[in-house]
């Protein structure tokens, strides 16, 4: 067997590295893990933690990378992605996360996807068991989206996009506070962890240095009648995959159930369509699959001796 090497994840010179590999073995029918923006979108975010990035080693055979073992929120959840023809490393890759990666009061858990069951196979060998599991769904071009904006709202235009009224609509839209807390927002208010910033950093990425496969020119943002931003769904064009990587998706608490989150997907869908893209992803709410998605990825979570095996 070819002896492989292994190296240690860097952030300043490594992005490109995962991007690469990740869309090089992307499989959404028969299961390759996590697509490429996955990874990116967290490595800057407000919530992720890159204290232990150092942690996430990859394997090559020669100059091609094969395996990619990592982290992402919380650090103690890790991932896998593994190029087809090398499932042998399961039980190395496996041992790896369990005596390197992020294990603090035993909350470590493996997250494995439909596809890995080599992987899931090399888990319970070493006393994992099934824990947790759900559907993140997709959207298959081969149908139809046709969700028009209800009356009352407008796509704002790029050229008139304003990034702190993104931070403010994301504040709400992922549900860290009531328009109470928000009185003072714009004279940045420090009695809560927030500034408009940060929060449009969750959305969009750095202001100052976007991530460098994003691709916010696709961005689909909602406002009232007032001009005041309810709605937003971000979108990364992976055209190497024909995915288009929807993430994140938000609307203010007062403004959802109107229809506005499926019009803002059914532009993505025309839009990402007519580029060549053939699925866009979702989420597992319920609400994606009475739109019209179907199933996607298959995730399972995995921790070390308690849980249900099925």
């Amino acid at each position: 067997m070819k002896e492989l090497r292994t190296k240690q994840f860097q952030i300043l010179t490594d992005i490109n590295l995962v991007w690469d590999f990740l869309t090089d073995i992307y499989d959404r029918k028969n299961g390759s893990g996590v697509a490429a923006p996955f990874f990116e979108h967290a490595i800057l975010a407000s919530w992720m933690d890159n204290s232990y990035s150092y942690l996430n080693r990859f394997w090559f055979d020669g100059d091609m990378v094969v395996a990619f073992v990592f982290y992402e929120a919380p650090a103690t959840d890790i991932y896998f992605s593994v190029r087809r023809g090398y499932e042998y490393l399961a039980d190395e890759l496996i041992k790896y996360a369990m005596t390197t990666m992020p294990n603090w009061d035993d909350a470590q858990q493996l997250v494995l996807f439909n596809g890995q069951e080599y992987l899931m196979e090399a888990a319970k060998k070493r006393g994992f068991n099934k824990v947790f599991e759900y559907e993140d769904r997709f959207f298959d071009f081969k149908n139809e989206l046709n969700y028009e904006l209800p009356e009352g709202y407008h796509f704002v235009e790029p050229e008139d996009i304003d990034p702190v009224k993104i931070g403010k609509l994301c504040w709400y839209g992922f549900d860290h506070g009531d328009k109470g807390e928000f009185v003072n927002w714009d004279k940045q208010d420090t009695s809560f962890d927030w500034t408009p910033e940060k929060s449009y950093k969750d959305c969009l990425g750095d202001i100052m240095a976007p991530l460098p496969h994003a691709t916010h020119e696709y961005d689909i943002i909602i406002a009232d009648e007032q001009g005041e931003y309810v709605c937003f769904s971000g979108m990364w064009w992976v055209p190497e995959n024909h995915l288009a990587y929807m993430e994140p998706l938000c609307t203010v608490p007062e403004h959802r159930r109107k229809g506005l989150a499926a019009a803002a997907l059914t532009v993505h869908y025309r839009r990402m369509k007519a580029l060549g893209a053939t699925h866009m992803t979702g989420g597992d709410d319920s609400f994606y699959e009475r739109i019209g998605y179907g199933k996607g990825l298959h995730w399972s979570f995995w921790k070390k001796g308690i849980g249900y095996d099925n």
